[in-house]
């Protein structure tokens, strides 16, 4: 069995990494599933006649080495055809749920069911919505979608209305407007197309205010509304004990497993510490709070002799414990952690009432195989691969070995085990390690798992009136918790942090750690050690001298652009600023920075003061502490008060790096002196490298692009221009392209931004003069290598081509739309 589910994990990933699946889809999922019953067949087959009686004068049945390797390859294969074929099915019915394009961004009537815990934020409100029918004549809606009603703006920030009180399973008629799932496209950055169709969310939107929005009587949804609609009366009584109270939103994500009600400064400490999975409903919570209510009904029927002669107790106490786990996890969103341990302990149920004991492989392996079948896109989900990798480095250490392991050394070899075992596939995936990890985790999990979580359950579970006094003991041992951790991740060296190790790199590593962890005695444990240092030491390619390499990240509708020499790496504006606690600069800039092994920022430019272009400076400046910012910002600003030295961009500045020059074009010291639109008082640079030049120009406009040309003329030919303004009709004059002459452009914007750009006026002055443009909502970020030799004709990676899955959205040029809808 444990071959044949490896091979259906294998079969599943693959499926999950294809760029595009076969067309007549059902038919080879079909083929794939008689090939996984033919090889099954065989592996039984090859099992049999191993086992079958001796010949007269022969003894022994344990089959040779030879036919347990034709057995064990016959299971995995079939395994790995099952998961191809069953993931194939699966990702077809999925992908048929697509919305249309010609429906993108055009008004739609629906009637459906709040179908999520809506979650309220200060901008609006989220959820998600199944679709019951289709008011809109002809339009094809996908039945499930995510939404936000956003509050009505008022004069004053102060004076918005918010969104009516949204509850799962109410029924509503909604005008809405809405897009295919289409996410930023960056390297070392978050998937969410992906993560959308593993939620089945086959379109987002928004509720249109000045629509038809009403709500209907009577409640729809079914089972899984009614425990939201739990979810959602737990988590009202407990903001209403505990009120504002800093760690509320901690306790909620204990009991119900609301993650988003934990503020971002908080999971940044939890995140520091790696005490972040203690704080959402983990495994091992449901485990302790199963074992405690399978202890309580042991000990109950176990003293009421006339059932237990009907019923022993020990099977009793395991239906209460499973049905425990059940309740648990359902309470908790059903998440994959919460998954697999309720699989897990419905296996080793099972065991119990049948009176067979089960190696903890054989678990491990029952539990993963329900995982996958209930949801085959969770192999691409960080938490899947680390939440059994725990749970198997744990069996690993804890059985089939000699002798009896203490208390304390059973907990010191389990944590040891699960920092080591994890520590690889925590590189390829974040790219960094928290150090205290061990100490943090020794400390928090008896105060979080024995103290907190159960009174956190306990006063859930009580009446209004009685639900505070367990809460605020528990808020109050999670506020000492938290300041001993808040000290832990205040320490300099907390996080260790890495660039993204090559795949077989982290293959060999987690051989390796396999070897070191073996029983004491074994030879060569040592040797596993060295497997694991080229997952250190071999370091991501690198511009060699004279090289120019040039990233324009996939920021939306902003501008962050990653410039990197030999032995120096430039950062030209951070993009846009989301909310409070989400920025381009905190997750996609550092990041991308962190994952190419880039350590050390020598410069930031930041254009000007808008926030599509500074929004993330902060972040990036906390990160990595360049040398030097460059800008035409005023240096009062608040995300430049961490910066080291912060000097004015200027005409006439200028700095060579590892034989590629860098020329400050604009603005001029006059300009300093006037009073100007912040787009005008762009920082304009252009980058001279032997391969070939790059002229950067923010959000200059028609006024500056007329100056540049009067003042600089042939200085500004180039072979690759990053468009001015995100192609706004504001930008990219005549006289400036006949001035600039570029190979190709590059366009920084947002996929369906709001402004509609690029202009139609625009894209014709490049299509006029056979200038190509490369868009980073089409392409996601795009990477510009200057070889010595380039002689002005870089190579260009588009990274949503090199990364593209057969989920990826690939958009196509939008329709022409009326000239009396465009924004300038």
């Amino acid at each position: 069995m444990r071959l044949f589910v490896l091979g259906l994990v294998v079969g599943t990933l693959y499926l999950q990494s294809r760029s595009q699946i076969a067309s007549a889809s059902a038919l080879w999922a079909l083929l794939l599933v008689l090939t996984a019953l033919i090889f099954a067949a065989i592996a039984l087959m090859l099992a049999q006649y191993a086992t079958r009686s001796p010949a007269p004068g022969r003894t022994g049945t344990y089959p040779s080495l030879t036919v347990r390797l034709a057995i064990g390859s016959a299971w995995f294969v079939a395994g790995a055809a099952l998961g191809t074929g069953y993931a194939l099915h699966r990702a077809d019915i999925r992908m048929a749920d697509e919305l249309p394009r010609e429906w993108e961004g055009r008004d739609v009537s629906l009637v459906g069911t709040i179908a999520s815990l809506p979650t309220v934020t200060e901008r609006g409100t989220r959820f998600q919505f199944d679709v019951e029918r289709v008011a809109t004549t002809d339009a094809r809606i996908p039945p499930n979608i995510s939404l936000t009603w956003y509050a009505e703006p008022g004069r004053k920030a102060e004076e918005a209305t918010p969104p009516p009180v949204l509850a799962p399973g109410e029924r509503w008629t909604l005008t809405v407007r809405l897009r295919r799932p289409h996410g930023s496209a960056n390297p070392h950055g978050f998937d969410f197309e992906a993560w959308a169709l593993e939620r089945n969310i086959r379109a987002t939107g928004y509720v249109r205010p000045k629509g038809e929005n009403t709500k209907h009587t009577g409640i729809g949804g079914g089972m899984m509304a009614k425990i939201d609609q739990a979810r959602m009366a737990i988590r009202e009584r407990m903001l209403a004990a505990l009120g504002s109270q800093p760690y509320v939103g901690v306790l909620v994500a204990l009991a119900i497993g609301e993650q988003n009600a934990i503020p971002a400064a908080q999971w940044k400490t939890f995140w520091r510490t790696g005490t972040g999975h203690l704080m959402s409903i983990s495994g091992l919570h449901i485990t302790m709070v199963a074992a405690l209510m399978y202890w309580l009904a042991f000990r109950i029927w176990g003293r009421l002799p006339p059932l237990v002669s009907r019923f022993p107790a020990q099977r009793f106490a395991a239906l209460v414990g499973a049905a425990t786990a059940l309740a648990y996890s359902l309470i908790a969103g059903f998440s994959v952690p919460t998954q697999r341990t309720f699989f897990m302990l419905l296996v080793i149920a099972v065991g119990l009432l049948i009176g067979r004991g089960i190696s903890g492989s054989r678990i491990l392996a029952a539990a993963l195989l329900a995982v996958v079948m209930l949801d085959p896109w969770c192999v691409l989900a960080p938490g899947f691969w680390l939440s059994f990798g725990a749970v198997a480095m744990i069996f690993y250490v804890t059985a089939n070995r000699t002798g009896q392991m203490g208390v304390i050394r059973a907990a010191i070899m389990t944590q040891v085990a699960v920092t080591l075992g994890l520590l690889p596939l925590t590189l390829l995936l974040f790219q960094e390690v928290s150090i205290v990890s061990p100490l943090a985790n020794a400390f928090a999990i008896p105060i979080v798992s024995w103290v907190v979580v159960p009174l956190t359950l306990f006063g859930a579970a009580l009446p209004l009136e009685l639900v505070s006094y367990p809460l605020q003991l528990s808020h109050m041992v999670m506020s000492g918790c938290y300041d001993v951790l808040g000290w832990m991740a205040a320490l300099p060296d907390a996080v260790w942090q890495s660039h993204t190790p090559p795949a077989w790199a982290v293959a060999m590593a987690m051989l390796g750690v396999v070897i070191l962890l073996m029983p004491r005695g074994l030879p060569l444990r040592s040797a596993g050690l060295v497997a694991m240092l080229p997952m250190f030491f071999v370091l991501p390619p690198a511009p060699k001298p004279g090289e120019l390499w040039l990233t324009v990240l996939d920021v939306g509708q902003g501008l962050a652009t990653v410039v990197r020499t030999a032995t120096h790496t430039l950062v030209y504006d951070t993009g846009p600023k989301w909310n409070p606690d989400a920025d381009s600069g905190n997750r996609i800039v550092v990041p991308y920075l962190r994952g190419e092994g880039v350590r050390k920022l020598d410069a930031l430019v930041i254009t000007h003061d808008d926030e599509d272009h500074a929004g993330g400076a902060r972040s990036v400046i906390d990160a990595r502490s360049p040398g030097w910012v460059l800008t035409s910002v005023p240096k009062d600003r608040d995300y430049l008060a961490n910066a080291r030295e912060v000097m004015r961009c200027e005409v006439g500045d200028g700095w060579r790096w590892d034989g590629v020059e860098f020329d400050v074009l604009h603005p001029t010291s006059n300009a300093y002196e006037e009073t100007r639109k912040t787009n005008n008082m762009g920082c304009v640079i252009k980058i001279t490298a032997p391969g070939g030049t790059v002229l950067m120009t923010a959000d200059i406009e028609k006024m500056v692009e007329a100056e540049l040309v009067a003042r600089a003329g042939d200085e500004l030919k180039s072979d690759v221009l990053v468009v001015p303004h995100h192609g706004s009709k504001t930008s990219s004059t005549e006289a400036l392209l006949d001035a600039v002459k570029p190979t190709f452009a590059v366009l920084p914007v947002g996929y369906r931004n709001r402004f509609r750009h690029p202009h139609p006026d625009v894209a014709a002055r490049y299509v006029a003069r056979g200038i190509p443009i490369r868009r980073t909502d089409w392409e996601g970020a795009l990477t510009l290598k200057f070889a010595v030799d380039a002689k002005g004709k870089p190579s260009v990676e588009s990274f949503r081509a090199r990364s593209q899955r057969y989920w990826t959205d690939m958009p196509e040029p939008p329709a022409t739309e009326d000239e009396s809808q465009r924004t300038q």
